[in-house]
């Protein structure tokens, strides 16, 4: 190896340590911000076992968050919990569908009832559907939505009944840069994104005098494992994993910045910063905005 590829391999090592240490600062800013919020600390999050769930657990692990982390995978769940554990967290795993309503209203009751209530609730649970429309079928629609929307409405409504009669807390509703560029073989997950933006913003009008703040996340594409359960045409989710697996923002830069807009009192949140001026474009000029996203979505 010549000199010049052993420097500039060591100056690639500190630029990845500096990196690092920022992002863990800047994640435990957002947190710490949060707590002064929500002083008592106790959050429940859906699709915790993975990806921008297991972001946000363990961004509020480190500033000493009572969890209680929902998911359908459970060996993966203990095997997220056991960890915390390890590293002093105190954490609670709760094992469920968010599709079941009764079930999962039950698991909220008795978090209420052991840490005396909830502050913060994320909702991460999703899944995705992709391919052409017209080869999409009612069962496709109804797993997607079931899930994505009516998973967000379960959870949300089973954590409301508690904040709305104490002090308040706030919801965190993860929906996806998708529910504004709505781009072509993506209709299920575009539509049930929209909608989760669209239960957020009613919430937010409904429960404000409560006390409940409503925060619903947009973020573009990230490194996740959300392909990993992905169903559809095989040629659309060979290109919809590629573009997850290239993107250049993790999961932990958006949970810090879902975090941070959460502790400023934000109701939307659009990360990273380049879909916002596509988010705030298509408000301003929808006609135009239908007409270029094809070429937008073609560069990525």
């Amino acid at each position: 190896m010549s000199g010049t590829q052993s420097a500039s391999r060591r100056i690639k090592s500190v630029h990845d340590w500096v990196s690092e240490r920022v992002l863990l600062a800047l994640m435990t800013a957002a947190a710490s911000n949060l707590s002064q919020r929500y002083p008592r600390k106790r959050a429940f999050i859906t699709g915790a076992a993975s990806g921008l769930g297991l972001a946000c657990a363990e961004i509020l692990a480190r500033e000493g968050w009572q969890l209680f982390l929902n998911d359908v995978d459970l060996s993966r769940l203990s095997v997220v919990a056991e960890r915390f554990r390890r590293d002093g967290a105190l954490v609670t795993t709760v094992e469920g569908d968010v599709r079941e309503s009764l079930a999962l209203e039950q698991a909220i009751d008795e978090a209420v009832r052991e840490a005396g209530g909830i502050d913060v609730a994320v909702n991460c649970a999703g899944v995705a559907w992709a391919g052409p429309f017209h080869s999409s079928t009612e069962q496709d629609w109804r797993w997607v939505m079931d899930i994505n929307v009516l998973g967000v409405a379960n959870a949300s409504r089973a954590v409301i009944r508690h904040m709305a009669r104490g002090p308040g807390g706030l919801i965190i509703n993860i929906a996806s840069a998708a529910s504004f560029c709505t781009g072509s073989h993506m209709s299920a997950y575009n539509a049930s994104k929209a909608a989760v933006v669209a239960l957020s913003e009613s919430l937010m009008q409904e429960y404000a005098a409560y006390g409940v703040k409503v925060l619903v996340a947009m973020p573009g594409f990230f490194v996740t494992r959300l392909m990993e359960t992905a169903r559809g045409s095989e040629k659309t989710l060979s290109s919809a994993r590629k573009l997850v697996e290239q993107a250049d923002t993790s999961a932990e830069q958006v949970a810090e910045a879902i975090l941070w807009a959460a502790a400023r009192g934000d109701t939307h949140c659009v990360y990273p910063e380049k879909y916002l001026w596509l988010w705030r474009l298509k408000r301003l000029m929808p006609k135009s905005f239908q007409r270029i996203l094809p070429k937008i979505l073609g560069r990525r």
